[in-house]
Order: structure tokens, then C-alpha cells, then sequence
């Protein structure tokens, strides 16, 4: 079935927690909001009720790789049909707190699940016919905020209980940069690499500039 081109805006943020991506996204959509543009802002996993469900689940229930990678893609499907694709068509700004990206970073690189078989799994959920072609529904922009994960557990010691990923050892959250970084070679276009040991202040410069330069802000 052959669909309209999408008119609204996807970006994504991506990095591990503590990375400071959070406090930027809403940072983000104020300045969207402020020049009149309609933004929608949502998670992964998540943004949907059936989606935060499967989000209890794979944050907290132990399961094997291949269980948690099609819960994921599962949740994300539930996430594109019912939040991200509406919000598109009606011309609106998507920004949305990770996507496919991390799938491939966490189950990925950092559990060493089989990525040709998260390649599939990406083109099942993610493949759209438009105007007759095969299109793989991404993020125009992924914002990566890159941050050496030793600094990233000290920003979050004693913040919060963590959940199965947050509580794994420093290795895991190297293998899951490498994740990012792979993702990021295949599609250097798409990716704006931030680096999140500087100040906030100064992230926020390095972020706002690369929309500047996109020509969506001011």
C-alpha cells in the first residue's frame, strides 16, 4: 500500500543515561514551541500505553536477548502507528527520547545480540511504501550524545533506583558506545555527535548550533 511523504520532523536523542539528553530534549521542544511549531515528545520504550507496558518489562524482567530485542520492536511499533506517524502527517515536530538507534547500542553492542538480525527486525517494523518505493521510517536529525561512561555513573550515583540496564558494569556501556559509533559510521549524515562531558551550558550551544545550521531555528 503506498502512503503520502511524511510533512512533520523526526529527531531523535540518543545516549546512555546521564548523558544529559533528557534535560536537552525539553529544552529542544521550547524552542520549537517558541517559534510556533507543533512538537510532540515522547519516549523509547514507550509513548504509548501498550508500549509503556513492554517497557516495565524488558527495563526490569529478566528475559533472553532475542525476547527483549522483539519486545522492543514490538513497543516501537505500537509507538510509530499510534504516536509518531499521526504527529508527522500532521506536520508536527517529533522529538523523540531514543529509537531504533539504541536497540542496536544496547541489545546490540552492549548484549552482543546478532545485529543482521535487529537489521531485520528494523526493516519489518520500520519499512513504509512511499510513492511506490520502500523507505525506512528514520529520524531526519539523531542528536548522539557521546559521554565516556565512567562520567555518566557518577552523574547518576544515588539519583535513582536502577533499572537491569542502568545497574549493568562499565564495559556493558562501552560496547554500547561502540554500538552508537557503528550506527553512526553507516549513517554519518544523519547523526550529530554532541560531546556531553562539557557543561550543560555548553552542550546546549553545541546542540541549539546544529539546528541553527539545519536552518529549523533561528
Amino acid at each position: 500500500m503506498t502512503t503520502a511523504p511524511l510533512s512533520g520532523l523526526f529527531i531523535s536523542f540518543e545516549g546512555i543515561d546521564g548523558a544529559g539528553k533528557s534535560t536537552h530534549i525539553g529544552a529542544l521542544a521550547a524552542a520549537f514551541k517558541a517559534l510556533g511549531r507543533a512538537v510532540t515528545l515522547t519516549r523509547e520504550p514507550g509513548g504509548t500505553p501498550l508500549a509503556e507496558t513492554l517497557r516495565t518489562l524488558v527495563l526490569n524482567d529478566a528475559m533472553d536477548p532475542l525476547t527483549e530485542a522483539l519486545l522492543m520492536f514490538a513497543a516501537r511499533r505500537d509507538h510509530l502507528t499510534c504516536v509518531i506517524l499521526p504527529a508527522l502527517a500532521r506536520g508536527e515536530v517529533v522529538l523523540c527520547d531514543r529509537f531504533t538507534d539504541a536497540t542496536f547500542a544496547y541489545q546490540g553492542g552492549g548484549r552482543g545480540f546478532d545485529e543482521a538480525v535487529l537489521t531485520q527486525l528494523e526493516n519489518m517494523v520500520q519499512g513504509r511504501a512511499e510513492a511506490g518505493e520502500f523507505k525506512l521510517i528514520q529520524p531526519e536529525l539523531t542528536v548522539w550524545f557521546d559521554l565516556a561512561p565512567e562520567v555518566a555513573a557518577k552523574r547518576l550515583a544515588g539519583a535513582r533506583v536502577p533499572d537491569k540496564f542502568e545497574s549493568q558494569p562499565v564495559e556493558f556501556f562501552r560496547r554500547v558506545a561502540d554500538g552508537y559509533a557503528r550506527r553512526l559510521a553507516g549513517e554519518p549524515g544523519r547523526f550529530a555527535r554532541i560531546n556531553g562531558g562539557q557543561t550543560q551550558s555548553a552542550v546546549w550551544q553545541d546542540v541549539h548550533a546544529v539546528f541553527v545550521a539545519k536552518g529549523w531555528l533561528s
